[in-house]
């Protein structure tokens, strides 16, 4: 998949949250852990921010993953592989609502794919329900092995892991900010 479906939209969501907040990239850089370089190019839509990197955004601003991706932006960004993580692909069932303060997501991890994910912004908790294939899933050094039906709710406010055992695994992650 092409990077080009991203790049607008994750740059202007980016943009119209630092104007928002009356944030210079420095700040946010300095909330996020992400570099100013790295958000200037990710503004500019020079670059296609990572998965990990998006979270660390989120984190850092306190805001949902899924408004990069949510909210009507075309099924490219619904449900599609990351074009520099192709063993991912995240699929927005509920965006973020500040109702309930949830979100929830359709990840599928191939070719045996591990991804690290920062610590979340603290009370944060996940929900995640294995649908197919096994998961392990790390955080504080325990390692839980679901297979399909299984499930794990953990604070998501420490490094966690989530590794496909299996050639695929597809799980559901519902995520609650406090």
């Amino acid at each position: 998949m092409s990077e080009e479906p991203f790049r607008p939209v994750i740059a202007e969501r980016l943009k119209a949250c630092r104007r928002e907040r009356k944030m210079s990239l420095d700040a946010v850089a300095e909330a996020t852990g992400v570099s100013k370089a790295m958000l200037g190019q990710i503004e500019r839509q020079e670059s296609a921010p990572t998965i990990a990197t998006l979270w660390k955004i989120a984190s850092g601003l306190g805001i949902s993953f899924s408004l990069f991706f949510a909210d009507g932006t075309g099924p490219e960004l619904e449900r599609a592989p990351f074009p520099n993580d192709p063993q991912m692909a995240v699929s927005v069932l509920f965006p973020y609502d500040p109702a309930t303060r949830m979100e929830m997501f359709t990840i599928t991890l191939t070719g045996n794919h591990r991804q690290i994910s920062a610590p979340h912004r603290f009370g944060v908790v996940e929900h995640v329900v294995v649908l197919s294939g096994e998961l392990e899933l790390v955080c504080e050094g325990e390692v839980h092995r679901l297979k399909p039906g299984g499930t794990l709710r953990f604070h998501a406010d420490v490094p966690h892991e989530y590794r496909s055992v299996t050639d695929s695994a597809v799980f559901q992650n519902i995520i609650c900010y406090t």
